[in-house]
């Protein structure tokens, strides 16, 4: 159990949080339990033999490279250490604008990375780096021209001053796309770790370890400057699960195995799969006349996913009471393109694919659409489809009531916490580009504890 800086209770038999009345500088609680609370000294009690302490501590100072829309900052929040973003470093003008419209108070530096001195790093004295570098020359169905892809150059610069650094940050913490592992640039990631003395650990992690229904698979690498340890045992390899005792119901159970499997070998498949939920009860028969290009192991993989029991539904991350879908309406004329390969979810299902940034402007790959009609069955709609005339395609097609999952609830599955959110003149399609190029946050606040413990 923990506390969060919002008040909320965490987990842990003794965590260290934030204190929210302290401000900088100003301390962490305590928690402990049973016999160590006794020893201890009791402080206010929490309820469950749990005691609240406080104890002074100094504060990492963090700096947030290619901090976006504010990512890396609230991951940092979640994750109960007490911390600040001492400087935020990005390009783009319009995530600059969301980012000050969410944190006013943190120094965003808006200029290149490569554009920084020496001189200006070593000024920032920072103990943490949490970055995100541009994942373009990594991806499979981008330019993959690695440490000579022009966008690499930032990266490369980091890489080149961190030995240099009158104070070598003591965590460094990245984020990436599937594919980094294998490039340039993470061998000279590496080189450059070991020469610093780091120690490091890889990852491979998508959200749904995380009972959360969005398959979002990305690369993670934690480096800890020795003669510090990680809490938990390293490998050369890289992990496909949390390393800690919260998530052994996970990695044992066969859901969970699932979806270690369904993080290597479904999201590799997700932005060219024609995927949709299968609902609960319908026969193989039925389900293979919805989709033709459908292989049986697709419906498999998507079968287990939607009966994962683990994973929570998609209905808990919708925005209750839409005033107005109009915006989310997908077109008829994508409708009659793409919808044998729509990814279509319903509010009850456990799943759905990555959210790319060409979300709501582009159709296929991009994310899945959501199935508001609760009393139609896609086997209906899809019954004999190729056979009709594209006015009774469409008159099929608008039974489902098919729209774009909003930015709001795409931010929510990203777990970003309610207080976030757009500045009015940010249009609908930035918002969806902003968020397509953003992280999870639980999985990287879970992964900022890993690191710091």
């Amino acid at each position: 159990m923990r506390v969060s800086s919002s008040g909320k209770i965490c987990c842990g038999s003794v965590t260290r949080c934030e204190n929210p009345a302290s401000g900088p500088g100003g301390g962490t609680f305590v928690l402990v339990r049973g016999a160590a609370a006794e020893r201890r000294g009791r402080g206010p009690s929490l309820g469950d033999g749990a005691v609240a302490m406080m104890e002074p501590e100094a504060r990492l100072r963090v700096l947030e490279l290619y901090s976006g829309v504010g990512g890396m900052h609230y991951a940092l929040k979640e994750s109960c250490i007490a911390a600040e973003v001492v400087a935020a470093v990005d390009i783009n003008t319009v995530a600059n604008e969301v980012y000050k419209h969410n944190f006013p108070n943190t120094y965003l530096c808006a200029k290149t990375i490569e554009g920084m001195a020496l001189d200006e790093f070593n000024k920032l004295d920072f103990d943490m780096i949490l970055m995100s570098p541009p994942c373009q020359p990594f991806t499979r169905i981008g330019s993959q021209k690695d440490v000579l892809d022009p966008r690499t150059k930032s990266f490369l610069y980091i890489l080149d001053i961190l030995p240099r650094l009158s104070k070598i940050p003591k965590y460094i913490l990245l984020e990436n796309v599937k594919g980094f592992e294998t490039s340039v640039a993470r061998d000279k990631l590496i080189e450059t770790l070991e020469s610093c003395r780091y120690t490091y650990q890889a990852f491979l992690l998508s959200p749904t370890l995380l009972s959360i229904p969005n398959s979002r698979l990305r690369y993670f690498l934690l480096a800890k400057l020795q003669p510090d340890a990680f809490c938990f045992q390293t490998s050369h390899q890289i992990l496909k699960y949390f390393p800690d005792h919260d998530d052994t119901d996970l990695r044992s159970t066969d859901g969970s195995s699932f979806n270690q499997i369904s993080s290597t070998e479904g999201d590799k498949k997700e932005q060219k799969d024609p995927e949709y939920c299968a609902e609960n009860g319908k026969s193989q028969a039925n389900v293979n006349l919805l989709y033709k290009l459908e292989t049986p192991e697709h419906l498999k993989h998507k079968q287990i996913q939607n009966n994962d029991l683990s994973i929570r539904m998609i209905q808990d991350f919708l925005e209750e009471g839409l005033q107005d879908p109009s915006p989310y309406i997908i077109p008829s004329k994508s409708l009659l393109r793409y919808a044998l390969i729509l990814d279509i979810v319903e509010q009850t299902c456990r799943r759905s694919v990555c959210f790319t940034k060409g979300y709501g402007h582009y159709v296929e790959g991009t994310g899945s659409v959501l199935k508001t009609a609760s009393d139609v069955e896609l086997s209906e709609i899809f019954q004999s489809f190729q056979a009709l005339s594209e006015d009774e395609k469409l008159n099929q097609l608008s039974k489902l009531k098919l729209r774009y999952f909003t930015p709001r609830e795409i931010a929510n599955l990203h777990g970003f916490p309610p207080e976030f959110n757009f500045p009015e003149k940010i249009s609908l399609r930035q918002s969806y580009r902003l968020l397509g190029n953003s992280l999870n946050i639980h999985v990287v606040a879970k992964l900022i504890r890993l690191m710091v413990e």
